[in-house]
This record gives C-alpha cells, structure tokens and sequence, in this order.
C-alpha cells in the first residue's frame, strides 16, 4: 500500500461513526458528577478551582469508560489522583523556569509512552493525564492555589468514585456479558458444525470471559455464583463438539449416525443459548424440553459408538454441568483461592515495572511511540510558546499530540484526521452558541457539562464525535471564567492541527512498522502450536503422570501467539510499506494451515485418556519430535527459510501402534497442516 492510499484509508477511519449499543445511564452518572463538581466549585470557591475539579472529574468518567475488568471506582480514583500529582508537580517546576517545566514534561512523556508496555487502558489514562496537566497547570498563580487545585482535582476523581459505589448500573454486567458471549459464540459454532463438520471457530469471546472471570480477591467473594465456573466448562465443551462433527474422529459424513450428530449440536446449542440468557440477565434458565430429551435419548448407545458415543455422553455432562452453574442462587460460591486472581494497583507496580523494563531495548515498538511521544509534545510546547498567538493558549499543540499518538501507524494517522475535523465541528458549535447567547458563568458550566454528558454517550461511536463534544466542552468551561472565544477559538484551531501534524511527522520520521515483524508473528505462533501439540500427545504418552495443566498453558499460549498474529496482521494491512519476503496470500495461507494445526490438537484433547489407560506406545517420541520441529521451523520462519519436517514425517511413516486409535489419524492430519505451512511460505 502507497502513503497516498494509506492516507486516505486512515483519514475514512478517522471520521467513520459507528453504530453501537449506548450506555446512556452509566452516562449519566458521570455527566451528574461533572456537573456536582462544577456546581460546588463555583458556588464555593470560585470559576478557577471549579475548573481545575471539573477536569478531575471530566478525567476520572473518561476512564471509567476504558476496556478494562478492574472495577471502576479504581480507574477514577487512579485517574484522579495521578492528573493531581502531575499538576502540582508541574506547577512547581513550570512556576520558576519554563526550561525546567520542559524538561519535566519531557520525563512525564517518556514515561507515559512506556506505560503503554502496561496495555491499552493505563497507556490511555497517562496520556489523558499529561494533556490535561498542560491546561491545568497554567490556572493556579501561587503554590497554595496550586495545592488547592490538586485537591479540587482529586476532589473531582473521588466524585466519580463515590457515585460509581453508590449508584451500581448493572453491576458485574461487562462480566455478564463476556461469559454469555463466549456461551453463545458455542451454540452459534454448533449450528454451524450441523452444516460444515470442519467450521472454523473464533477463540477470541472465550480469551475475553477468561480476562473477565480474573478477579481481585475482594471481587472474588462478592461474584455472583453464576459467574463462576461457567467460562471453564465452556472451554471443554468446545473440542467436544469439534471432535462429535469431524467425520475423521466422529460419526461418519452420511447415515444415521451423521443424523443423530447434527440432533445432538442442534440441542447443544439451544442449552447454550438459554444459559447465555440467564446468565447475561441474571434470570432462571428457560430450556425447551426437546433439547433435554435428545440429550438424554436413551437409544443413543443403538446409533452412537465408540469415539462419537463417548463425545456424546460427555456433552451431555457437560451441558449439565453449564445448567447448573447459570441458574442463579444454584449455590455454587466463588472461592478465592480457586480463582484467577488479578493483583491490586499496589501489587501491580512491579509487574508494570518488569513490563517497561522489557521493552527498553532497541526496536521494542513501545520505545519508539515513548521516543516520539516525546519529540512531538516538547516540539509542539517550543511551537506554541514562540508563535504570536501561543502564550498562554501554547498547550494545545502538544496537548493534541500526546492524546493521538498511539503506538502504531493506523491509529495515529486516523486520530490525528478525526482530532482536527472533531475539533473544527466543535469550536464552530460552540463559538455559534456563544455569541447567541452570551452565557454567563453558570450557563457556560451548564453548557459544559451537557456537553461532556453527550461526549460520554457518544464516546464509543468514533473519536472524531467524541472530540466535537470535548472541544465544545473546553470552550464552555474556559468561558465560565470570561475567557472570550475570540481569545482561544483560532488559537486551538490552529494548535491543535499543528499538534496533529508533528504527530504525523514524528511517526512518519521515526516509524515502527508491524509489516516487517510479520514473519517472527508469524514464527511465534508456529512454536507455540507445536508445543501445544506436543503437550496433548504427552498426554497420551504417559497418562498417569501428565499434568493436564501444562495442556492448558501450552493452549493459552497459542491463542495469545494466535491473536498477536492476527492484530499484527490487521496492523500491517494499513500501512504504507512493502510486505518484504511475506505476501499478503502466503501470510493467509500460513495462517490457514497454523489454525488447521491447532485443531487438529484440539480434536486430540477432546478424546485424552484418563489415568488408568495404557500409555501409547511411541506416542513420546513423537511429541518430542513434534516440539523440536516446530521449534527448528519456528527458527527457518524467522530467517526467510522453509522450514522441513523430515524428522516428524520419517517417525510418523515407522510408527506402528494399532492401539493407538485416534491418535495416529490426528498424527498425520497435523503433520499435514505442518507442510502446508512450508507450501504457503515457498517462493
């Protein structure tokens, strides 16, 4: 893709509006936050101080909104009174020497652009953070001002807080919805295994009920019982109705045996829905009697045998186990020591710590957007304060550049497009009612807080709405101090694309392309399907002494490898670069046959044996030769070579063990993806 190409795809993402599902409550609960801190501040201490704590408090609400499990009280308190350290700490420094206050700038930058290392959701409040600092820190006029700011502005955070506790919308409803998301993404797969026994499946609903079911231990015992083990059931539901549709381990392509099969998924999937039902509403279970009654058909024995009858009984167990777990009030408790427990902030810190230390080295992506971060904002600060128009309202450059820069082309380019057209839209809005109805100091709070109440309804529509709103609300709030909008108006226009543009600068200058990173993506996932694969054939190796748990790890890590692979993949169709050495058809194909792979092992796992069996004779050696292969073609993707799998085909072609039932089919259909792999990456 060309840059004129790559422009005008990232300028439509920009200004696109989706359509979503509003939360217009949860809204409102913060728009009445806002709108308590600007009224107190005003009515008590004056246009200053209720603009310092309606920042804290505009802050506080727009992390709560963020993508993140942690309860949201914590995302405001910590977006609260991380923006009042920042302030008063920048007003210290910026109050004797504005080198100074650059410098510290600087430092709190890189530091913000590192914090991405932590995910999406801190690297998107410290950003918030230091472009709200550069307007805060310019309101007090003395250090006792400066220390009552903070305090407004922690103030506002614990506002938020406080009403989040206080008035519960839905609690524990984006839990809800995970789980009955993944449950019905399962019955969604069934239906369509009815259609096609070799139907690809999404991992990615039951990777996000598994972040969702990690709690803190507080959260742990107050989980509602419906809550709790669901998510694990679902996990080994799903290569159970793979291996009941595959006609290589399951009932044959035609006949009644087929029949009975597409019965079973259609009822499985039914089971499914209702308990996603009861789950996402916390209400009874409502299951039509005919999906029971082909469960629990007793002539399933006179149709069904061998690998296909065992598949079936234990999906019906199964689906019982998922009944009983969704019915509200069943119980089931959640124990904390059973739980997937999620650190607290304070326990956070070092594994934060641990993550940025890892990515300062050369060529870690998170090094680079800190690095640019960096430039843009102390360049876009020098810009503001020396143009004619700057002193006073300079920080809106280097504010418009820390709040799009994202660590990768896309999202940069488009929020830089959508930061500037949001902005135009917003001032001209804004300076219309201005000059119509000269409001005063609370009609301009007033309209600065219906203002941020439709920019948190709208927020997740697209982010050149969302930032209409927050010029608008900007424009308002500086008013309700006799700011005059002829005073700020073409400032912030002007700043802000300036803003945008060092941001695009900046990133097209020092880039971090995911494009050539594809192929070690790529590698990863291979490594880490082998090792999968490996980790089930152990199982059959010695099935006294296997853990089952490394089978678990070794999944979670090739889903993770997976979904990287596919977000870099995403990231890398946008950008304006070369694929170099690795086509857009080989990277599907590769991925095709990667995903084919997986499972395969899948179908493996669903029929593991239990402790008693006899162990597999060879079934070791084979998955020894399994995970060095696949390391070794990990290593050949990486360095531009086909990887060869002699090793595991000579083993698999002497390999003579009639005992070994599904085992030896399932063998070669994996050794099968393994040299597509090799076929999609020749020249």
């Amino acid at each position: 893709m060309g840059w004129l190409r790559a422009l005008k795809d990232t300028a439509r993402s920009g200004m696109t509006v989706e359509r979503i599902r509003l939360e217009p409550l949860v809204a409102l609960r913060a728009t009445a936050g806002l709108a308590l801190v600007i009224g107190a501040g005003l009515a008590l201490f004056g246009p200053g101080s209720a603009a310092s704590s309606a920042f804290g408090a505009f802050m506080a609400a727009i992390a709560t909104f963020q993508q993140s499990w942690r309860p949201r009280p914590v995302l405001a308190l910590a977006s609260g009174l991380t923006l009042a350290v920042s302030t008063f700490v920048g007003y210290l420094v910026g109050a004797s020497h504005t080198g100074l206050f650059l410098a510290l700038l600087a430092v709190w930058t890189f530091l913000t652009g590192l914090m991405w290392a932590a995910g999406p959701t801190a690297g998107i409040i410290a950003s918030g953070n230091v472009a709200v600092m550069l307007v805060t820190v310019t309101l007090p006029t003395s250090v006792a001002q400066a220390a009552g700011h903070t305090a407004m502005i922690a103030a506002g955070g614990v506002v938020q807080a406080l009403l989040i506790v206080l008035f519960p919308i839905r609690r524990w409803g984006a839990q809800r919805d995970a789980l009955a998301d993944a449950l019905a993404d399962e019955a969604d797969y069934a239906r369509r295994l009815r259609r096609d026994p070799l139907a690809h499946f999404d991992p990615e609903p039951l990777m996000k009920a598994r972040d969702a079911a990690t709690v803190t231990v507080r959260q742990a015992r107050r989980r509602p019982a419906e809550l709790h083990g669901a998510r694990g059931l679902a996990e080994r539901i799903r290569p159970v109705l793979a291996s009941l549709a595959d006609p290589a381990v399951g009932a044959p392509a035609e006949g009644p045996a087929r029949d009975r099969v597409r019965a079973l998924l259609a009822a499985a999937a039914e089971v499914l829905d209702a308990a996603a039902r009861a789950i996402r509403h916390g209400e009874p279970v409502r299951l039509p009697a005919p999906a029971l009654a082909v469960l629990k058909s007793p002539d399933l024995a006179d149709v069904l045998t061998g690998p296909p009858l065992r598949a079936a009984r234990r999906l019906a167990a199964l689906l019982d186990d998922v009944l009983e777990t969704a019915e509200p009030g069943s119980g089931r408790t959640a124990d904390p020591a059973a739980s997937m427990l999620r650190p607290t902030l304070l326990a956070l810190a070092p594994v934060v710590l641990k993550a940025i230390r890892a990515e300062l080295r050369p060529g870690s992506p998170i090094l680079r957007h800190a690095l640019r971060v960096t430039a843009a904002v102390c360049a876009g600060y020098a810009i503001g304060q020396a143009l004619p128009f700057g002193h006073g309202y300079g920080y809106w450059a280097p504010m418009a550049s820390v709040m799009v820069m994202r660590p990768d082309f896309t999202q940069t380019y488009a929020r830089a497009v959508a930061r500037f057209g949001g902005t135009l839209v917003g001032v001209a809005v804004a300076t219309g009612i201005v000059q119509l109805a000269r409001p005063g100091m609370y009609l301009s709070g007033f309209l600065a807080v219906v203002s941020a109440g439709l920019m948190y309804v709208l927020l997740r529509t697209g982010y050149a709405v969302a930032q209409a709103f927050v010029s608008a609300y900007v424009v308002f709030l500086l008013g309700m101090g006799g700011v005059r909008w002829d005073q700020t108006v073409p400032d912030r226009v002007a700043l802000t694309l300036v803003g945008g543009l060092l941001a695009m600068i900046a990133y097209a200058l020092y880039p971090a392309w995911e494009t050539p990173r594809l192929r070690t993506r790529l590698a990863d996932w291979l490594a880490a399907g082998g090792r999968y694969a490996a980790a089930v054939l152990s199982q059959y190796a010695d099935p006294a002494g296997a853990r089952r748990a490394d089978v678990r790890e070794a999944l979670l890590a090739a889903r993770d490898a997976r979904i990287a692979w596919q977000e870099a993949l995403a990231r890398a169709a946008g950008e304006p670069v070369r694929h170099r050495g690795l086509s857009r058809a080989a990277a599907d194909d590769a991925a095709d046959a990667l995903a084919a792979m997986g499972r395969n092992a899948m179908l493996l796992e669903a029929h593991l044996p239990d402790r008693a069996h006899t162990p597999v004779p060879g079934a070791a050696a084979l998955a020894e030769a399994l995970r060095t292969a696949t390391e070794a073609g990990a290593k050949a993707v990486r360095e531009r070579r086909v990887p060869e799998w002699d090793g595991v085909r000579t083993l698999l072609t002497c390999w003579d063990a009639p005992e070994s039932g599904v085992l030896r089919g399932a063998a070669e259909q994996l050794l099968e993806s393994l040299e597509e792999v090799s076929e999609a990456l020749r020249p």
